[in-house]
């Protein structure tokens, strides 16, 4: 493993577990049955492991989107045009997408990040953090080299320690290009070893002939360049993709920073799932916002233990996921530092003491 990634991994710390029992105590004192706010509970108890504090802000928010061109692309494995990647990032920049209008509505910032976008284009808005234009088609040979597999997930790590410099208290992962989920399959299908039929969906909508093409090209790409399940740098630079690995950095250095981070949909997932396997300390940051409909989505949750915050039926990707459930991370806060304790509410809570015991959080970093 590269020298800058293991001094990565190794900055991360586990959870405050003091906070989070400080917290969990709060949420017990606040005049409710135990655990009867559910998620909203283990979002705070989770939120105050990352920062050490009982009471904390999701004020200053963030989505950062990593843009990137595939070429597995060009064996007819999308049903949109390759194309479609440059004009939907232009498009972040304008205001004009699913994540965009989004985030306007519930007041995050997008971080717009080009790591290879197969075009040479200057846009207001786009960081040109450029490795090539685009991956290689993994069907021919591999995706990239592990040397640009680590250059794409030190532009991760750099994003997310530009937002913790910047003020931000939560950031969430998003992704732009077409292809993505035959390179997010081919990921999943190598770290859990399933066969591409267990994780291949249509992605954005594909007639039968290219589903199973798609199929067939992900289990001959595995077959063929043997990527090891256990490096998932080396799983990416086979069969994966630019915004995959920098999207794995960001998760690694958001976690790094002690800062929360959102996961969004399937490629999203796919991306913490690596970051997970490289550092399983890493999923305390965590907070997966919204159960995508694609098949590898929960796949991915439960080889980590997380769960979802809302199911949605959502498909977009992008990072549409992650306002949303910015939204519901401040809700949770805002709950655990107003709601009244039983003592201010005078209501004697002795009728409690029996079923204290059996009350569960779940959500949590073991």
């Amino acid at each position: 493993m590269e020298k800058d990634i293991i001094a990565l991994l190794a900055s991360i710390a586990p959870a405050d577990r003091g906070a989070m029992d400080a917290a969990r105590a709060r949420q017990d004192s606040l005049a409710k049955p135990p655990h009867s706010l559910g998620k909203l509970e283990d979002i705070s108890v989770k939120l105050a492991g990352i920062t050490g504090q009982v009471f904390n802000r999701v004020g200053k928010r963030r989505v950062i989107i990593f843009a990137s061109d595939n070429g597995i692309a060009h064996e007819g494995v999308a049903s949109a045009p390759q194309s479609v990647t440059l004009a939907q990032t232009i498009n972040f920049t304008r205001g004009l997408t699913g994540v965009a209008v989004l985030a306007k509505h519930f007041g995050a910032e997008l971080d717009v990040v080009d790591v290879g976008i197969d075009a040479d284009f200057v846009q207001p808005g786009v960081c040109d953090r450029k490795l090539a234009h685009g991956t290689r088609n993994f069907a021919r040979e591999p995706a990239m080299t592990r040397e640009d597999c680590v250059r794409a997930m030190r532009v991760g790590a750099e994003r997310a320690g530009l937002a913790k410099r910047q003020g931000m208290d939560v950031v969430g992962i998003g992704e732009m290009g077409i292809g993505n989920t035959s390179t997010s399959s081919a990921v999943l299908s190598v770290l859990l070893n399933l066969p591409a039929a267990d994780t291949v969906s249509r992605g954005a909508g594909i007639n039968d002939d290219a589903y199973l093409r798609k199929v067939r090209l992900i289990d001959e790409a595995i077959a063929r360049y043997a990527p090891d399940p256990a490096d998932p740098v080396d799983v990416i630079a086979k069969v994966g993709g630019f915004d995959i690995a920098a999207m794995c950095g960001a998760f690694l250095g958001a976690a790094a920073q002690r800062l929360p981070v959102v996961i969004d949909g399937f490629i999203s997932a796919v991306a913490a799932l690596c970051a997970y396997r490289l550092c399983p300390a890493a999923a305390a940051y965590m907070f997966p916002s919204h159960a995508s409909r694609e098949k590898g989505y929960m796949l991915a949750m439960d080889a980590m233990g997380l769960q979802p915050m809302l199911n949605l039926d959502m498909r977009l990707g992008e990072g549409s996921g992650c306002p949303i459930a910015f939204e519901v991370m401040a809700a949770a806060e805002s709950v655990i530092r107003n709601m009244a304790t039983f003592e201010e509410a005078a209501i004697n809570d002795d009728y409690l003491a029996e079923i204290r015991p059996n009350k569960r959080y779940q959500g949590e970093a073991e």
